[in-house]
């Protein structure tokens, strides 16, 4: 089974990338190649959400969302492919490290290097928009 990691470190708070990260509706916001997402039943730190990727909008793709406060995780599971993104979200000085831990199913495995090039564009999307998002959040300047 092909497995990667990439991680990167922004200068967003960890509270900051957690708000973005945990609310699955938002992943077309930074997750590279999604077009929209819906969300289906929720229950206690889980749920069923369907994505659809770009160009694409009569193929959906059912998700398992797990969030977990505690350790700022989000495993995200697809239940078309099996393809399962575990992303972890570590307070460092000055900002945040977010990392994602991919496992691929063999079946999937020609598939490894669009998701090494999704999850990259995808990481720096996530950071710059929770960098953004603390801008904006900033109380303006005294001069």
């Amino acid at each position: 089974m092909p497995r990667f990691d990439d991680s990167l470190v922004t200068r967003a708070s960890a509270r900051t990338v957690w708000k973005i990260l945990y609310d699955p509706l938002r992943f077309p916001e930074w997750w590279s190649g999604i077009e929209r997402a819906a969300a289906g039943d929720a229950r206690g730190g889980e749920a069923d959400v369907t994505l659809w990727p770009d160009g694409f909008p009569d193929f959906p793709l059912p998700q398992r969302v797990q969030s977990h406060a505690e350790d700022h995780r989000v495993v995200v599971s697809c239940t078309v492919s099996d393809l399962h993104f575990d992303w972890r979200l570590e307070p460092v000085d000055g900002g945040t490290r977010v990392s994602v831990h991919v496992e691929i199913p063999d079946a999937e495995a020609a598939r490894e290097q669009t998701q090494r090039d999704v999850v990259a564009v995808s990481l720096r999307q996530l950071a710059g928009l929770a960098e953004a998002e603390t801008i904006r959040a900033a109380p303006p300047a005294r001069d």
